[in-house]
């Protein structure tokens, strides 16, 4: 295995709450409407330092989309997801950006999330995005 090289971002960061390493920034949140297994969800135009899982497709509140997890490169802990395609022509704005899932990951005063044990179990989306 190889050095392992992180990208330090600068400013109002969101980042691995197992770990800190920093995954994105305030500004790029492009909207924090979206609902997950966990509860709130944030959607991203861009992150750093996740890697990606496998494409699958997956039936979302807002109809099928083909995602994959991304996971944290510095402790391997699922953080959310890219979408890499969305079926209708609707949810289109999603292709390329990213879900951080709240639950996993602390904000930039360093709080964190707490599970709501009232949320959905079943697919993750946004509600109105």
């Amino acid at each position: 295995m190889g050095r392992l090289y992180l990208i330090n971002l600068e400013g109002r960061i969101y980042s691995c709450k197992h770990c800190q390493t920093h995954l994105a920034l305030y500004e790029d949140i492009v909207s924090k409407s979206f609902h997950c297994r966990h509860g709130k969800a944030y959607l991203f135009s861009k992150v750093v330092n996740v890697s990606l899982g496998e494409k699958e497709e997956r039936l979302m509140m807002t109809g099928y989309h083909t995602v994959a997890d991304i996971f944290c490169v510095s402790c391997g802990s699922i953080v959310g997801w890219k979408y890499e395609a969305a079926h209708d022509k609707n949810q289109k704005y999603k292709e390329g950006k990213f879900i951080l899932e709240r639950f996993k990951v602390s904000g930039p005063d360093g709080s964190n999330y707490w599970i709501n044990h009232e949320s959905q179990v079943g697919g993750s989306d946004a509600d109105d995005a």
